[in-house]
Parts: structure tokens; sequence; C-alpha cells
């Protein structure tokens, strides 16, 4: 027998603790959660300051509009996708009401950019 082999005495399982498990995993998603809405609240709202009325606008226009008969991935350049992004970013960072008219969330969103951007 080697030195190196190992007895089934050695192999001892301890018992699971569940409740502390998910409880640090419940944990880590609270503060995940909390880390993002600071971080598009504190970093991403505010580039939304250098042009708000074309941020506004390019939310109003994609969400009032059609939809497109190209998909987004199909247009050419960044500078096509534009738009798009700049309103997929405002409806996640501040997403609209339930029950609320396309009116009323312009005008909640161009308030929320204007305190913002008075900061």
């Amino acid at each position: 027998m080697s030195n190196y082999e190992i007895s089934t005495d050695d192999f001892k399982p301890t018992k699971f603790k569940t409740i502390p498990f998910v409880f640090s995993i419940l944990i880590i998603i609270l503060f995940i959660s909390q880390a993002i809405q600071w971080y598009s609240r504190s970093v991403t709202l505010p580039r939304f300051c250098e042009d708000p009325q074309l941020s506004l606008h390019h939310l109003q226009e994609i969400i009032t509009q059609q939809p497109p008969h190209v998909k987004i991935a199909e247009l050419a350049g960044r500078e096509a996708r534009k738009p798009y992004i700049i309103a997929a970013k405002l409806i996640y960072i501040i997403p609209q009401k339930a029950n609320e008219s396309i009116e009323d969330y312009i005008h909640r969103v161009h308030q929320e950019l204007s305190q913002r951007c008075m900061r």
C-alpha cells in the first residue's frame, strides 16, 4: 500500500446548511439589483444630459411610430441604430407605468432628465 491511499474513514460528509446558503444567495442577488439601479441612475442617466431634447425626441419617435419593417440588427452602422439604443436605455432606466399614456410618460421622462441634468 502506498502512502497516498485514502480510506473511506477519511471522508465524513458534513450536513449541508441550506438556510445560510439560500440567505447568502439572496443577499448577493439583492446587492446586484441595488448596484444595477445605482449605476443606471448615477452613471447611465446623466449621459443623456448632453442633449436631453434629442434623447426625448428619439424616445418619442420610437414609441409612437409603427414598428419598422427592417429588423434593428439589419440596420447599417451604429448611427442607424442609435435612436433605438437611446430609446431602449431610457425605457429601461425609467419604465412606463401601467396605464400611463405615452404623452404622460414622455413628460415624466422629461421631468426626470431635467432634474438629473440640473444637479
